[in-house]
């Protein structure tokens, strides 16, 4: 059996069977740069870090692209109230942002996209829009028609009369029907703005990630991933834009949503000030607490932040960083150690069960643990247990695993050292298909490496 993912599109677990064999092709919807994330969105990081890394793992060629959402009403808001200018507001909290997501040992993008960098590819679309009728321009800005896309609503599951019915939307006289929504906003005095065809302005928050995945990913790509809260309407318009301005070619194969980070019986959120950053958390708990917490649920359904969870989490961390520091290095992966692969392997190819893979995890601890209970740590059996629980502390923990077992230490150059070390092992077993996910794992890591007689050799980092 291979891999089973929930897909949001068709509402039920599908064999997974990516556009291009061997390759994956990954969008995950980034921050709008306006103020620090919380752990809600941080989760989301986590959890697509996660995914990303078990492809890996599975030796599929994965490209990733994260968008940076650097123009938009909220960080024109936000520079009002800081004094700042809009650009100086998105690269502060760009880069606050990405100082948080390196905290937590998640993987930079591929390509790391900002709306800013790619009007002309969202002018073009738009352009396409109005050509084929899904849109119009009305007092210089330009409006997607809803009601001409006939399969509007199949993500979310709405109807066009319950929209109707239900959503609060905001009016402006240049609309034709209320559930229009801009895909190009006409210039206002002290904003940012564009040239285009209607006259100068900027672009809708919805066009950027269509416009923006295809430029990267083509047509019909694998996986497109974010938060249930963006199902509706931004991912609804996303697939509508797309498939409108493509001659409507399937956008997305399947649509991944990660449940929300609640506080009480409330979703986590700015706009309701329940929040708690997540810089805040990493520095109190550390990055390997708070990815073990965004991972002990699945990865559709909501987490409940609060002591319990944190306490939890902690405990798994604590068994975690006190078996690695008494215990051997990893050796040549053991027949039991690979039974708890596989088992691990079983669990993550169900739609990524991390509950039941963190399982695995913890019942190698208490397997190694038992062994030195009784011969020490010089037992023959530890190396291949230890060398199972390094794979599977790669994807799910990822490099924060290593440098907090060492008592905090982070240095990059001892991950590396390591991972070349397993590199080797593996390519001395035959075991290719290992040894090309570790590549892609110092890829991830900035790293280039070549093979030599003498065995693998860093390139540049």
């Amino acid at each position: 059996m291979g891999l089973v993912v929930t897909n949001t599109l068709t509402r039920k677990k599908e064999d997974f069977v990516p556009r291009d064999e061997g390759k994956v092709s990954m969008y995950v919807c980034g921050p709008t740069v306006y103020g620090d994330i919380h752990v809600g969105n941080a989760r989301a990081m986590v959890v697509f870090d996660v995914i990303r890394r078990y492809l890996l793992w599975r030796g599929f060629d994965v490209t990733f692209v994260r968008n940076y959402t650097d123009v938009d009403d909220k960080i024109i808001a936000r520079a009002a109230e800081e004094g700042l200018s809009s650009e100086e507001v998105a690269f502060k909290y760009s880069a606050a942002f990405d100082e948080v997501v390196a905290s937590l040992g998640i993987a930079a993008p591929d390509h790391p996209v900002r709306a800013t960098e790619h009007i002309p590819d969202m002018v073009e679309m738009i352009q396409s829009l109005i050509e084929r009728g899904f849109a119009y321009e009305a007092g210089g800005s330009v409006w997607f028609a809803v009601d001409k896309f006939k399969d509007y609503g199949k993500l979310s599951g709405r109807t066009l009369a319950d929209m109707r019915a239900g959503e609060r939307v905001e009016p402006d006289p240049n609309k034709r029907q209320p559930l229009d929504f801009a895909v190009w906003k006409a210039a206002k005095p002290g904003e940012p703005a564009w040239d285009s065809p209607w006259g100068p302005g900027r672009p809708g928050w919805h066009i950027e990630c269509s416009a923006m995945s295809m430029r990267y990913l083509g047509t019909g790509f694998d996986i497109h991933g974010g938060g249930s809260d963006l199902v509706f309407p931004h991912h609804e318009n996303e697939i509508a834009q797309a498939e409108a301005a493509t001659g409507e070619k399937p956008f997305v194969r399947y649509w991944l949503h990660n449940g929300m980070v609640n506080m009480g019986n409330e979703k986590m959120s700015k706009s309701l000030g329940n929040l708690v950053l997540a810089k805040d958390l990493v520095a109190e708990v550390g990055p390997q607490v708070m990815r073990i917490m965004a991972i002990a649920g699945s990865y559709r359904s909501g987490v409940d932040f609060g002591e319990a969870s944190l306490e939890q989490a902690t405990r798994v961390s604590e068994r975690l960083d006190s078996f690695r520091r008494d215990a051997p290095a990893g050796g040549k992966l053991s027949e039991e150690g690979r039974q708890f692969l596989n088992r691990f392997t079983e669990a993550m190819d169900d739609d990524f069960n991390t509950p039941v893979a963190l399982g695995t995890m913890q019942e190698i601890i208490r397997r190694g643990n038992t062994l030195m209970g009784t011969s020490g740590p010089d037992d023959p059996q530890l190396p291949g247990l230890v060398e199972a629980l390094d794979e599977i502390t790669g994807v799910l923990v990822g490099p924060v695993a290593h440098a907090q077992a060492e008592g905090g230490s982070d240095s990059p150059t001892a991950k590396i050292e390591e991972l070349v070390e397993q590199r080797d092992r593996a390519r001395k077993e035959k075991d290719f298909g290992r040894a090309d996910a570790i590549r892609d794992q110092l890829k991830q890591l900035g790293v280039v490496v070549e093979d030599t007689p003498q065995g693998t050799r860093v390139v540049s980092s």
